[in-house]
């Protein structure tokens, strides 16, 4: 058995596992990143507890490779409510579809919750009411909820059609 070998590859594994986590994490939206971590964390405890339960008793390359592949995952599912909700553009010009049309469809009436505005949960979230957005097959409701603005950002704007040009065009909401 090779012992530098053996005792470098945990240290790689963890530098790569750690890379890969964070590379996945810059420049996206609030659900991403705590998808990231919180898949992270529940996998490398899962793959500790599998790994080391294994024949080969490896809880630490068990907690590796689980956390990678639960970074990845949460991220991935973050990511998608991120873009479901519209909330990681920074710039209109970002935010800007390419849905483009004569009239724009009248969004339908807000629906009729009640919305319990919880104390803030975190320092630094800000609470972003309800709105209409506009996706291929019409208009979804995103009911009001506190979110964490990306860097630099303290105003959301919500989403909105926008008359450009004898046109209107649909801009996602997006944090200005």
């Amino acid at each position: 058995m090779n012992t530098t070998n053996s005792q470098h590859s945990p240290s790689l594994l963890v530098a790569l596992s750690l890379a890969a986590l964070t590379a996945g994490c810059v420049g996206t939206g609030p659900n991403t990143q705590q998808g990231a971590v919180g898949g992270a964390a529940l996998g490398a405890v899962a793959g500790a507890i599998i790994g080391n339960n294994s024949g080969s008793h490896n809880a630490l390359g068990g907690a590796v490779i689980g956390g990678v592949a639960g970074g990845l995952a949460g991220g991935a599912i973050g990511n998608a409510l991120d873009h479901q909700r519209g909330t990681i553009y920074t710039s209109e010009a970002q935010a800007t579809t390419d849905y483009a049309v004569e009239a724009p469809p009248p969004p339908p009436a807000p629906p009729r919750e009640v919305v319990v505005q919880r104390a803030r949960p975190e320092r630094d979230v800000i609470w972003v009411d309800g709105y209409w957005i506009y996706e291929s097959h019409g208009y979804s409701w995103i009911p009001g909820h506190w979110e964490r603005p990306p860097e630099r950002r303290m105003a959301f704007v919500a989403p909105h059609w926008q008359h450009r040009g004898g046109t209107y065009i649909y801009v996602r909401g997006y944090w200005h």
